[in-house]
């Protein structure tokens, strides 16, 4: 007769993570590396995320909720000043913040005053882009005058576009979890609605091909969007612009810029959809829609 063991179910941790830091260090190829679908929009221009977003990684042991956040800089538009902040927000209320940084830059004083000088949550600081040193023997350095500027509980180098350190880095930011349930259910991997992100591919796409100042004056917006009875999505968006010259570089020579934009979004929603997808495209010029402040919150930026 085989006696009966009494083993404890593991324990089960949850919690929320912000990731902070500032523009193009990287913080949304993080959070897509993380969560290991494409669920933020990534450009080599600064302040491509103006929003919020959730990015939910279910393991054995833990749901992480990892918050991406706008890049913190000095405002110089209406819009700019709520993405700031939104990213100040995130700061509070949650269990573990993740100050991202360029490893090849020097530290970041005025970022760590801003931002986390007075709180109490753990630090936990993220040296990335460790790939492009030239001397790795650099990297022990900045470990040094980083951690001469703060106490962060942790400092993990770590690259997110090749992938390298992330693992280690899940594994840190579960241990500052408290034990709990989960927030989500474990088949969801981000808060944001498929409309949104659509939104964002296609405003990624404007952010990768185009130059100059067009970028950060346009936004997307979803005129609408249906399944067809043949499964496939019909999607109409249109892309808003502030100045009535930037048109022309929008739509390109006979089209092909707009074209250019689309297919790239198209391709990158029917990977996300899961289903073939008709994406019409239009420009509308809304003249100074950066500082009004209708307009904002119609696009969610405030």
């Amino acid at each position: 007769m085989t006696r009966s063991r009494n083993l404890k179910k593991p324990k089960f941790h949850s919690g929320f993570v912000s990731i902070i830091g500032r523009p193009n260090a990287g913080k949304s190829t993080l959070l897509n590396r993380i969560i290991g679908e494409k669920i933020a929009i990534t450009s080599d221009r600064p302040q491509t995320t103006r929003n919020r977003m959730q990015g939910i990684l279910n393991t054995a042991s833990a749901q992480i909720v990892f918050i991406d956040t706008p890049g913190i800089h000095k405002p110089r538009s209406r819009l700019d000043r709520g993405m700031v902040d939104i990213a100040k927000s995130s700061i509070n209320g949650v269990d573990l913040l993740m100050m991202v940084a360029d490893a090849s830059a020097p530290p970041d004083e005025t970022l760590v005053s801003e931002t986390v000088s007075s709180v109490t949550t753990p630090v936990l600081l993220v040296l990335n882009k460790v790939d492009l040193l030239r001397e790795k023997s650099f990297l022990l350095g900045k470990i040094a005058e980083w951690s001469s500027v703060y106490r962060f509980c942790e400092i993990i180098p770590l690259s997110a576009r090749s992938g390298d350190g992330v693992k280690r880095l899940v594994e840190a930011a579960a241990g500052y979890l408290p034990e709990g349930d989960a927030f989500f259910p474990d088949d969801i991997l981000t808060d944001m609605s498929e409309k949104f992100i659509c939104a964002e591919m296609i405003r990624e796409k404007v952010f990768r091909l185009t130059r100059e100042e067009i970028p950060y004056s346009t936004a997307v917006e979803i005129e609408s969007f249906r399944e067809r009875e043949n499964g496939m999505i019909s999607i109409s968006a249109s892309i808003i612009i502030e100045k009535e010259n930037h048109k022309g570089i929008i739509i390109g020579k006979k089209g092909g810029m707009l074209k250019k934009i689309g297919s790239l979004a198209r391709l990158d929603m029917e990977r996300l959809l899961g289903a073939k997808v008709f994406l019409e495209l239009f420009v509308r010029v809304e003249e100074n829609w950066r500082e009004r402040t209708s307009k904002l919150r119609e696009l969610g930026y405030e």
